[in-house]
């Protein structure tokens, strides 16, 4: 975390040093900065930063895909004329143990169009998920355990 909060004072840096703070150049910082930690990442003690970085952007890109492909599954469901659905609420055994993982997983299926994440158990092994169709739960279970809890799982263990 100490190394990204460097990588963003770099590029803010980078951005004062040019003179234009435009979006585009501070991306270009914020890449350079971050080629530049990863070239001296032995002497910072920051050997996985540039692969966690590009792991954390993977768990996002597979949010925007999951995003995007949930919205078109709710825009098929609302528009179908039969509005066959079986909402209901099932239990996720969490394979992250962390509060911040937890936590994140949570908020991502959350934001995903068509599921809530409702609770979690006291023991924090369980989180429970309403889902707008509860049709195939082992399926929606495994989508999420090999999606956004996995990816969870790479980027930040």
């Amino acid at each position: 975390m100490i190394l990204y909060a460097i990588n963003l004072l770099m590029a803010i840096i980078w951005a004062a040093v040019t003179g234009s703070a435009s979006l585009h150049n501070l991306i270009f910082g914020f890449v350079l900065s971050t080629l530049t930690l990863g070239l001296i990442r032995e002497q910072i003690n920051g050997s996985g930063y540039l692969g966690r970085s590009m792991r954390v952007l993977s768990l996002v890109m597979l949010f925007f895909v999951e995003l995007a492909k949930s919205a078109w599954k709710v825009m098929l469901m609302v528009l179908n004329p039969r509005l066959d659905l079986q909402p209901g609420i099932f239990a996720f055994p969490l394979t992250v143990q962390r509060d911040f993982e937890i936590t994140l997983l949570a908020n991502l299926i959350t934001l995903t169009p068509g599921t809530l994440s409702v609770d979690v158990s006291d023991d924090k092994k369980t989180l429970y998920v309403h889902a707008l169709d509860c049709s195939d739960v082992e399926g929606t279970i495994r989508d999420i355990a090999d999606g956004f809890e996995r990816k969870i799982m790479e980027a930040f263990q």
